[in-house]
């Protein structure tokens, strides 16, 4: 009750004049702070009583800041697409799934594998060469026949998987397109064998049958795939260009004063942004303008009258979890592209940043799914302007405790109360 109280005093002080005067303060001194950076300006180190807060300016590029912003919104724009399909299902079936993170890890290995092989990486002979040790190894080392997988895959040299949206387009297309149907088969999988027999349990109930999925998942992944770290796209001859001489010709002078920084766009970040926003802008249209959206939309807003209006309920919940798996695998190909390393528990360390976004946005909304998934994204990145160094392991915390602060003076979140699933 203690407890309970000392929150209760602590969000009132938050909310009111003194606790919005301190976050406004804070908020103009981070400004300051970046303008005096950006000048080339250092004041020394900022002092509170006896805390040092660090250096107050100091020298930054312009185009540096530039670079965290675009970092941010490719990181924004995997954890918004994920996000979505979070939302959808915890809006329908009423539940936090946490396995999701793993849905997105297993779409990102299959789309990649696909990929793999689709480029020939490698060399089409070394890939044929350790599927020859397999077979003719299989009465020899039971171990090593009973992981295929892994040795025709991961057998071949670990450093660049050479799939690149150049030099092998069609690869990388077949590999998104993987990405989503396996991600959507193992969803539904999943939902017939461990979510469709709990139907009627309650929330607490399904959400620790997920983290017992998310093991699971999570583990066969590794098997078939290993535990270690791979790096997994190609950036050779990957046509890029710089940010940087692109505004040459638009910014002043004095903006691209010294020290000059670059910022390299390449065709693989562009590809990301693309699919994710034609997929945002999908999601608003079916949801908007087909008969499937409203019927989602009317499960999420009453489920008991959406069945008794003659909606078949059981098949809109298998949509839900297609079209939340299948967002949720794409977002996993493209962090793929955006990334250059994968492992088996990629998914799960995004994963209370996709809580996180749809919990900001407003749960049950995509609109404030895809917001929030950019601005925990921004925030993780752009953080960095402040935190170097050392501090720099605190850019994702940054990003949680702008979470905390918009809750506190907006509890249902950006776009909260607008449910669009």
């Amino acid at each position: 009750m203690d407890t309970n109280n000392a929150v209760e005093r602590g969000v009132r002080f938050a909310r009111g004049s003194v606790g919005g005067a301190l976050v406004t303060a804070f908020a103009v001194l981070l400004f300051l702070d970046l303008l005096a950076k950006l000048a080339g300006v250092s004041l020394g180190p900022l002092r509170l009583g006896f805390v040092s807060l660090g250096p107050f300016g100091g020298e930054l590029p312009f185009l540096a800041v530039l670079g965290y912003v675009w970092n941010g919104l490719l990181i924004g724009l995997v954890i918004g697409l994920a996000s979505i399909g979070l939302s959808l299902t915890y809006s329908i079936l009423n539940f936090a799934n946490f396995a999701h993170g793993d849905y997105l890890t297993a779409g990102a290995f299959s789309g990649w594998a696909v990929a793999y092989i689709v480029a020939g990486v490698g060399g089409a002979t070394k890939i044929l060469e350790s599927a020859l040790h397999v077979v003719t190894g299989l009465g020899r080392n039971s171990l090593e026949s009973a992981n295929l997988v892994n040795l025709v895959l991961l057998r071949t040299p670990p450093g660049d998987a050479g799939a690149n949206m150049w030099l092998s387009p069609i690869a990388i297309v077949l590999g998104l397109v993987v990405a989503v149907g396996f991600t959507l088969l193992v969803a539904l999988a999943l939902d017939r064998v461990v979510y469709k027999p709990m139907r009627g349990a309650d929330g607490i109930s399904l959400l620790i049958a997920s983290v017992g999925v998310a093991f699971g998942l999570r583990y066969l992944i590794a098997l078939v795939f290993g535990n270690s770290r791979r790096i997994v796209t190609s950036t050779e001859k990957l046509p890029s260009f710089d940010l940087a001489q692109v505004l040459a010709d638009v910014l002043p002078d004095f903006i691209l004063a010294t020290p000059k920084a670059a910022i390299i766009i390449d065709l693989h970040e562009i590809t990301l942004v693309v699919v994710a926003v034609a997929l945002m802008l999908g999601m608003h249209l079916l949801l908007q303008q087909t008969k499937l959206g409203k019927a989602m939309r009317a499960m999420a807003d009453n489920r008991d009258l959406a069945r008794v209006t003659g909606i078949p309920t059981e098949r809109v919940i298998r949509t839900t979890w297609m079209l939340g798996a299948g967002l949720t695998g794409a977002a996993g190909f493209l962090y793929v592209l955006s990334q250059s390393g994968l492992g088996f528990t990629s998914g799960w360390r995004l994963l209370l940043l996709i809580f996180a976004a749809v919990i900001m946005g407003g749960i049950g909304s995509i609109y404030g799914a895809i917001a929030g998934g950019l601005v925990i994204g921004l925030a993780s990145r752009v953080s960095l302007v402040w935190l170097q160094g050392d501090l720099a392991a605190f850019a994702r915390p940054t990003a949680f405790a702008l979470m905390i602060l918009i809750l506190l003076f907006r509890p249902s979140g950006i776009f909260g109360g607008v449910k669009t699933a």
